[in-house]
């Protein structure tokens, strides 16, 4: 592990895996929100067998960066986030000249990975969105399940987490929606920096910045774009959001997408009952992107 400091002054740890000799290319993780990179540690071993290195930083308000308290992405929090990964990106470039990158972001880290691609066309050489969908289409029915609950006498719920464990009955925990398998649910639960939200203003921010995800322009044609999703994640509605987030790339001139969407996985792809096929799935496309 190390750390950087971002351009605001927050210092970053980044959790590194890396193989023994030069490695064949590098992935870049973005994880969710609520999580910490560590959580990623099985892929980067996976990976790192086959020759990567994987660098995967705590986002600012999440795990070993979370120097205020978890979830407090600061002033401008969302978009120094953006700039923090692209800063990440820089770093692994300069410490292994030449091997090409690919970015994986998974959720909330999938959603600052698709402004990654706006704000930074051309730093990467492929991106994988995991556990991702439409990021207006989500916030707008957040917004709307919350209004009618409260309309209804009882007040909005407990957050956008309550929401997406909703349709998940009988319901064993509060972070069902998360994964099939009970396992890594509970180690989830048992997590003292897994759980929580990110504050108001990191949550307005994302939602300000959804009107220019939903219309994305300027990204290279021919980048290598990954989708895998699962058809039971509360962020896609049965991946109708996750087909509308893909159709928009490809109307934006994208030549090189990849769409996997995975029938009963619920949000956490990579943690699911059928992980080694979704590892398979990423690893091949991986290594097709890294040559």
């Amino acid at each position: 592990m190390f750390t950087y400091t971002s351009q605001d002054g927050v210092v970053l740890h980044v959790h590194t895996w890396l193989p023994p000799g030069a490695p064949r290319g590098i992935v870049q993780i973005a994880h969710g929100m609520g999580e910490h990179a560590g959580r990623y540690a099985p892929l980067a071993g996976h990976l790192v067998e086959r020759g990567y290195a994987v660098y995967a930083a705590d986002h600012r308000g999440h795990g070993r960066s979370a120097h205020a308290a978890l979830g407090h992405l600061g002033e401008d929090g969302w978009n120094l986030l953006v700039a923090d990964m692209a800063a990440l990106t820089r770093i692994a470039r300069e410490r292994h000249p030449g091997a090409p990158v690919v970015l994986l972001g998974h959720s909330m880290g999938s959603f600052a990975a698709q402004q990654y691609l706006l704000d930074h066309p051309g730093l990467v050489d492929g991106v994988a969105l995991s556990g991702t969908t439409a990021v207006d289409r989500l916030l707008a029915g957040l917004a709307e399940a919350a209004r009618q609950a409260a309309v209804a006498g009882g007040g909005a719920r407990g957050g956008a987490f309550d929401a997406f464990n909703a349709g998940f009955t009988p319901r064993r925990t509060e972070a069902d929606w998360l994964s099939r398998d009970e396992r890594q649910v509970d180690a989830y639960l048992a997590d003292p920096l897994c759980g929580f939200t990110v504050d108001d203003r990191g949550m307005a921010a994302m939602a300000a910045a959804a009107p220019r995800l939903a219309a994305p322009a300027g990204i290279p044609a021919g980048l290598p774009l990954h989708v895998l999703a699962g058809d039971r994640d509360p962020l896609n509605a049965g991946l109708t959001l996750t087909d509308l987030l893909v159709s928009r790339y490809r109307e934006a001139g994208l030549t090189d997408v990849t769409y996997r969407g995975y029938p009963g996985a619920r949000h956490e792809v990579l943690n699911e009952t059928n992980r080694d096929e979704v590892v398979a799935d990423l690893t091949a496309w991986i290594e097709r992107v890294t040559g």
